[in-house]
């Protein structure tokens, strides 16, 4: 238990500073500068430092996150009705790949067991898959997943799942105007995701407008070698409720299940074997997101980064409203100008995305992150960018499309959990890292999610729902180094199989949400 009050500063130029202890402290305490608290200031807020005249820009990572709406005193709580928010950020006269840091040096040696695909891809885990073109489906699939599960899966025993890639998509929507790729090509990207072994299994009602061949084209899928996946440009296995050889609802169940068991007896034949870290497709992203979310476990997430990029992996980070503030930052670090105006084009999309629905940036920060300490969208963007750690942007992925390159990717994606995890399971990563300061039990079917709390109360309240605890980093029990490291072994225990996460443990499954900019009819 904390006794001794702890505050901490991000930057040196800081004039506030965040108190650490939990519960808070009361009003009356003496801070080890000598300061004393005007105000009760919760766990996770901030005090400011010295006199905030109004008008005064308040200061946290070095940046303004605000302008003081009134006199603030030195030793008072800062909260978001006395800020006023600055404005973002322009998209025009931005550094381009002017940031060259010294390249980080190779980390060699580190390898996890994991299954190699036939197009050269590993998954961290080996499931069967069944796609789905329309919501209209969804309940027989279901029903036929269950029945899958208890009576051909243990005779699979390689097998470590069988999931239903249920969506809201696929019919009562304009498919034909511009913005309906991105759900197209998410779902198909889904599809083909690393853990799910090249085998492409379809249910489709018959009469929607995402039919199978729209959604799977000839030649979408991987050209594969010898090892039992899809060849060339063939058609996936397809079950049509409205075929006519179908009499009754059970016979639909008994067809998916027939298809089902020819994609099972090849996936249980299928072993791990050992591969280079650099295998690892490693999605990043954070929720449920507090005032140390930014201090602990982004920054322990974002070392680890760096650590997955020195092992040639790839690594994507998202979130376009939690990043939009740091867009100056971003640019600055891209690898090269071409990938600073790929994020420059993604970031003016969705400015106009919201500009069209009447909303802007400020909508992303939730009554929790507030609760948490986060006055605003731009506190929460500097803190949400650490994740990325150091290294340079050399990709960006508009939304739903494939990694197709190695090292670090921002991949444009709602700041949404539900939707983000979607799109960056569509980019094909085999493993997730959820940070979340407020808790929050969030997991995905499809990939192991590992869970990183902010805070040692959180770790503890939630120990069977959280993997790492970032929170020795504020309690001083850790580094930011040593956490880092223990995510990164973490990982490859979960990527080899050794290991699960408690979501897997407990089953915990998030909907996959598709982002539909696209519109409904």
């Amino acid at each position: 238990m904390q006794t001794q009050p702890l505050t901490i500063r991000m930057h040196d130029k800081d004039n506030v500073a965040i108190v650490a202890n939990d519960g808070g402290l009361p009003a009356g305490t003496v801070l080890p500068n000598g300061l004393v608290l005007k105000d009760r200031v919760p766990q996770g807020h901030k005090v400011a430092l010295v006199d905030l005249p109004r008008g005064q820009a308040v200061l946290r990572y070095g940046v303004p996150i605000g302008y003081a709406l009134e006199d603030i005193a030195s030793g008072s709580w800062v909260h978001e009705r006395l800020l006023d928010m600055p404005a973002a950020r322009g998209l025009e006269d931005l550094p381009i790949s002017t940031e060259k840091a010294a390249p980080l040096p190779p980390l060699e040696g580190y390898t996890f067991e994991g299954y190699r695909n036939p197009d050269g891809s590993v998954g961290t885990r080996n499931i069967l898959a069944i796609t789905q073109t329309v919501q209209c489906v969804a309940g027989v699939t279901e029903f036929a997943v269950q029945r899958i599960k208890a009576e051909l899966l243990p005779r699979y025993p390689n097998v470590d799942d069988v999931v239903a890639l249920e969506h809201g998509y696929g019919c009562g929507v304009a498919i034909d105007v511009p913005d309906a790729i991105v759900p197209i090509r998410t779902l198909r990207n889904i599809s083909l995701n690393p853990n799910f072994g090249g085998e492409v299994m379809m249910v489709s009602l018959g009469c929607e407008k995402l039919q199978p061949e729209r959604l799977l084209p000839p030649g979408s899928l991987p050209v594969v070698g010898q090892r039992g996946g899809v060849q060339g440009d063939a058609k996936p296995s397809v079950v049509c409720l409205q075929d006519d050889s179908h009499t009754g609802f059970m016979s639909m169940v008994a067809s998916i299940m027939r298809q089902a068991e020819t994609h099972l007896e090849r996936l249980n034949a299928r072993r791990r074997e050992t591969v280079p870290a650099s295998e690892l497709v490693v999605g990043v992203q954070c929720g449920g997101s507090d005032a140390f979310s930014g201090v602990t476990a982004n920054p322990a997430v974002g070392f680890c980064t760096d650590l997955l990029v020195r092992a040639g992996a790839s690594v994507m980070f998202s979130e376009v409203t939690e990043v939009r503030d740091g867009i100056a930052q971003l640019t600055a670090r891209a690898s090269t100008p071409e990938v600073a105006q790929g994020m420059i084009r993604e970031m003016a999309w969705y400015d106009a995305y919201l500009k069209r629905g009447g909303a802007d940036r400020s909508a992303n920060t939730t009554p929790g992150n507030k609760k948490g300490g986060l006055s605003n969208i731009v506190e929460k963007a500097m803190g949400s960018i650490v994740k990325s750690g150091s290294a340079p942007i050399s990709g960006v992925l508009s939304p739903g499309e494939k990694l197709k390159t190695k090292g670090l990717t921002y991949a444009a994606t709602p700041a949404s959990d539900f939707i983000c995890g979607t799109l960056q399971l569509a980019a094909g990563m085999n493993l997730h890292v959820f940070t979340t300061g407020r808790g929050t039990p969030y997991g995905l079917a499809a990939v192991p999610v590992i869970k990183v709390a902010t805070r040692s109360d959180l770790a503890r309240r939630w120990h069977d729902l959280m993997d790492v605890n970032a929170g020795t980093i504020a309690d001083g029990s850790a580094s930011i180094e040593e956490v880092g490291w223990e995510l990164f072994r973490f990982m490859l225990d979960v990527a080899s199989g050794r290991k699960k996460t408690w979501a897997e443990q407990w089953k915990l499954h998030n909907a996959l949400v598709l982002f539909n900019p696209a519109p409904v009819t």
